[in-house]
């Protein structure tokens, strides 16, 4: 006669426990997965803005810190009088003004300039008695941009609450200082950029400060 012989196996019990582990463990395993994603989304977020935030810093205190006058401010725009490259003619040219722009809803910062521009819009700009009276006008950076060839360096792509700050109305201002809110992991963050002209071409302004009058000579 054969005896069979049989072998100790798991009880439901304690498979049923085994399952329950394995789940523990896994959720644990699943949440900790998640909680790095996103962490690292979180990451990736705040460094993208922080990093426009200093390209933005670096472009604008450039800009403002070697040129010559902030001109305007008509609307939502600073004007920048970046360079005097034909000093002969004493006067501000089309080719050397830069736009610092914050959007019609204070939702991006971004700067104009022109690279090239028809000879009869430079000519008659140049010959205008008050050009930085001019420049206050909402109507002129349209012109330049409809007749000229533009470039735009887009800053800060979204922002909010774009603020202008100017030490004394244009052109005699000589410090700007820009503050701005950031989305960042759903919290607003606020944020300051500030500039100082290193060297103010106030003595080429007319007397009443509505003109350039003359040149470095």
């Amino acid at each position: 006669m054969q005896y069979t012989r049989y072998e100790k196996g798991f009880t439901l019990v304690e498979l049923l426990v085994a399952l329950i582990v394995s789940s523990v463990i896994l959720a644990a395993v699943a949440t900790l997965a998640f909680a790095m994603s996103t962490a690292n989304v979180s990451t990736d977020d705040t460094s993208s803005k922080q990093a426009q935030v200093r390209f933005a810093t670096l472009r604008i205190s450039e800009l403002i810190r070697h040129c010559k006058l902030i001109c305007a401010a008509p609307g939502n725009d600073l004007v920048i009088w970046k360079a005097d490259d034909n000093p002969e003619n004493g006067k501000i040219d089309v080719l050397e003004l830069a736009y610092i722009e914050k959007g019609n809803n204070s939702e991006r910062i971004r700067v104009l300039e022109f690279t090239s521009c028809p000879d009869w819009l430079s000519s008659w700009f140049a010959n205008q008695s008050f050009q930085i009276a001019v420049l206050q006008l909402d109507w002129l950076k349209a012109l330049f941009v409809s007749l000229c060839q533009e470039t735009y360096a887009r800053l800060i792509p979204q922002c909010s609450g774009v603020t202008f700050m100017v030490d004394a109305e244009p052109p005699n201002t000589k410090f700007v200082s820009i503050t701005l809110d950031l989305l960042e992991n759903n919290v607003v963050r606020p944020y300051q950029i500030n500039a100082a002209l290193r060297g103010w071409a106030g003595n080429l302004l007319s007397a009443d400060g509505q003109s350039i009058v003359g040149d470095d000579d």
